[in-house]
């Protein structure tokens, strides 16, 4: 059997180790390391060297042209994603403002019709009595119950027989 492999170690590991950036298990990890295997010792003095010749470089300094060219491009960026963007917002407003209101009416529609189905009509029994409140002053007219009785006996009170037909 193959004896386990130890873990690589990178170039970010060994840049984080030359930064302090590591915590004290992994500085002990890499120092142990950098004590057997020389070309790991190798690397790290390649990138001491690169970091030193890196500090030697002057920074860069960016004169005013490059700023008011950097500034003109994103000007100009963001005057074209304006445009771009900018029809297809007004639309998206009144279309979802189109959407919220046909919501609200069709809700409303809703609302009415339930509550329409849902509760009684109070002309409906006027409706039903209409037949007896035209013929009240005739009713009044009566004195006993009995005399009605008499003349529903004789039929006189039949419906009209046409209208139902």
């Amino acid at each position: 059997m193959d004896a386990p492999q130890p873990p690589k170690i990178t170039d970010e590991d060994l840049i984080a180790y030359l930064d302090g950036e590591l915590e004290d298990a992994a500085c002990r990890w890499i120092e142990k390391l950098l004590m057997t295997d020389p070309a790991i010792r190798r690397r790290l003095q390649e990138l001491e060297r690169t970091w030193e010749l890196l500090e030697k470089l002057d920074e860069p300094v960016a004169d005013d042209r490059l700023t008011r060219s950097t500034l003109e491009m994103v000007a100009v960026e963001a005057a074209r994603e304006v445009q771009e963007t900018s029809p297809l917002q007004g639309r998206r407003f009144w279309v979802r403002w189109l959407l919220v209101l046909g919501s609200l009416l069709a809700a409303a529609g809703l609302g009415v019709a339930v509550g329409w189905f849902l509760t009684d009509d109070p002309d409906r029994q006027l409706l039903e009595d209409l037949p007896l409140l035209e013929n009240l002053d005739c009713y009044r007219q009566i004195d006993d119950f009995q005399f009605l009785k008499g003349l529903q006996e004789r039929m006189l009170f039949q419906e009209d027989q046409s209208d139902e037909g």
